[in-house]
């Protein structure tokens, strides 16, 4: 496909859906892609430009809308059965989330050898679809973050996959006083690199990082967030450090420097999550066991990820936040592994760490040192 230099905000947007179609997630003609997103601006442009490329590109588009749905939220009905059609691609251009698949919270859905408690999550995890997914995504960020070099991100990607995959434990250090093992034994990295081409495959776009489930109940220490966080109502820039002491694999005290708004600000957020929780067993949403679970686990460690997106800058919004180069950032809730369920999946950065990985010969390797990225 041909791509013109077009630097005008539209000839941007338009070169960005053509990297994603075509060098991202690879449509190929005949291939029926399903877009789902919501009527605000910014989501609704790039929604059309994705399916315009997806018409250059000879797949067969269709464009569902929704009105905008936060962690805690279900999807629409509607949305749900576009689904359960298994479309061979699905794309989410969403202002915040998808929502969640109440009729998978509770009876979920029988994979080969796992369950799921979504629909979206059934078909990526079964391998019967691709996809890639921009929770609260930007015109500008789209256009700014999509087309960069993915052969160099998509190596950086593997060498650190790897390495996170075969340690044991990851030790974190800052200069602000981060100070926290976080376990990894039996954990397998995954890699948010933008090769989304082959079924099963999936991640945001922006792209660029590459994270891992903590082992349950092994991380221990302490956290200083000082890039940014997501909380209950928004992704917030931190101007006072949030404190967070771990215990055991879960939060067990949130405190601040300064007013420590921001402290209190995630506190309520988990507070949310697990009251959240509560309320859906009450509902009858949620099984008895599986609401005291999800609740629990509002606290736990859910993710360990680096930033390798060359493009993305600290702007207020998790999804470019998340993949910024010299950042780590460490989720509170849910994991990716799915064994540590929650309604929420909290994601806070720690800029320039230094991260020390141990393996099982007792061995330890240096892959980032104040920022900087050592991938030899």
């Amino acid at each position: 496909m041909t791509r013109f230099a077009d630097t005008t905000e539209l000839g941007r947007l338009r070169m960005a859906a053509d990297v994603a179609i075509t060098d991202v997630i690879n449509v190929k003609p005949g291939e029926r892609v399903l877009i789902v997103t919501n009527p605000e601006e910014n989501v609704q442009r790039i929604s059309k430009a994705l399916f315009d490329a997806t018409v250059r590109a000879e797949g067969v588009p269709t464009l569902i809308f929704q009105e905008k749905r936060t962690q805690l939220d279900m999807a629409n009905t509607e949305v749900l059965g576009a689904l359960r059609t298994h479309p061979d691609v699905l794309i989410s251009i969403s202002a915040e989330k998808l929502g969640k698949d109440p009729d998978a919270l509770g009876e979920p859905i029988e994979g080969e050898e796992k369950s799921y408690d979504h629909v979206f999550n059934f078909l990526l995890g079964e391998k019967k679809a691709r996809s890639f997914w921009s929770p609260s995504v930007t015109e500008e960020m789209f256009a700014k973050t999509v087309p960069i070099d993915y052969g160099k991100m998509r190596s950086q990607c593997e060498v650190l996959s790897s390495k996170l995959t075969q340690a044991m434990e990851a030790h974190i250090t800052s200069e602000l006083g981060t100070d926290i093992v976080v376990g990894l034994h039996n954990r397998k990295a995954k890699s948010d690199d933008g090769d989304f081409r082959d079924p099963g495959k999936g991640g945001n776009l922006p792209a660029g990082e590459v994270f891992i489930s903590p082992a349950l109940g092994m991380s221990d220490g302490i956290i200083w967030f000082d890039g940014s966080i997501s909380s209950h109502d928004g992704v917030i820039i931190i101007e006072d450090p949030i404190k967070v002491d771990v215990k055991d694999g879960f939060v067990v005290r949130i405190s601040g420097k300064g007013e420590a708004k921001e402290a209190v600000k995630l506190n309520e957020s988990l507070v949310k999550g697990k009251e959240t929780a509560m309320k859906f067993g009450e509902e009858g949403k949620l099984k008895a066991a599986e609401a005291e679970s999800y609740a629990k686990n509002a606290y736990n460690l859910g993710e360990l990820g680096i930033g390798l997106n060359p493009a993305a800058e600290i702007v207020g919004n998790m999804l470019e936040d998340e993949k910024v180069l010299s950042t780590c950032h460490i989720a509170i809730g849910s994991n990716y592994d799915e064994d540590a369920k929650a309604l929420i999946h909290l994601d806070g950065l720690i800029k320039e760490p230094t991260i020390v990985l141990k393996y099982n010969d007792g061995t330890t390797e240096t892959i980032m040192d104040a920022g900087k990225l050592i991938t030899d």
